[in-house]
C-alpha cells in the first residue's frame, strides 16, 4: 500500500503546483483552494507512505513524480519551452526514480 500512496501522493504534487501557478500568487480563490487541499492530502499520504518506507527514497520519488508531471504539464497546458536539454534533465530524473525504486528493499 506504501507505493500506492506514494504514488498517488506525487500525482497530487502535480495538482497543487498546476493550482498554484493558475492562483496567481494566490490571488484567485479556487485554484487558492485547490492548491491546499492538494498540498494537504499529498503530504498526508507522503507521511502515511513513509511508514514503512525509507525516508530518501520516498521523499526522492514523492519530489520526482511532482518535478516531472510539473514539468509535463508545463509543457502540454501552459506552453513552456522544450528543448533537448530540458529532456535530457527530464530523462536523467526519471532514470533516478528507476534506480531508487529498484534499489528499495519494500
Amino acid at each position: 500500500m506504501a507505493w500506492i500512496y506514494l504514488f498517488i501522493a506525487g500525482l497530487l504534487e502535480i495538482v497543487w503546483a498546476f493550482a498554484m501557478k493558475q492562483s496567481h500568487g494566490f490571488s484567485r480563490l479556487a485554484p487558492s483552494l485547490i492548491t491546499l487541499g492538494a498540498m494537504v492530502a499529498s503530504f498526508g499520504l507522503l507521511s502515511l507512505a513513509m511508514r514503512s518506507l525509507p525516508l530518501g527514497t520516498a521523499y526522492m520519488i514523492w519530489t520526482g513524480i511532482g518535478a516531472l508531471g510539473a514539468f509535463a504539464v508545463g509543457v502540454a497546458f501552459l506552453g513552456e519551452g522544450i528543448s533537448a536539454t530540458r529532456l535530457v534533465a527530464a530523462g536523467l530524473i526519471l532514470a533516478g526514480l528507476v534506480m531508487m525504486k529498484l534499489s528499495a528493499s519494500h
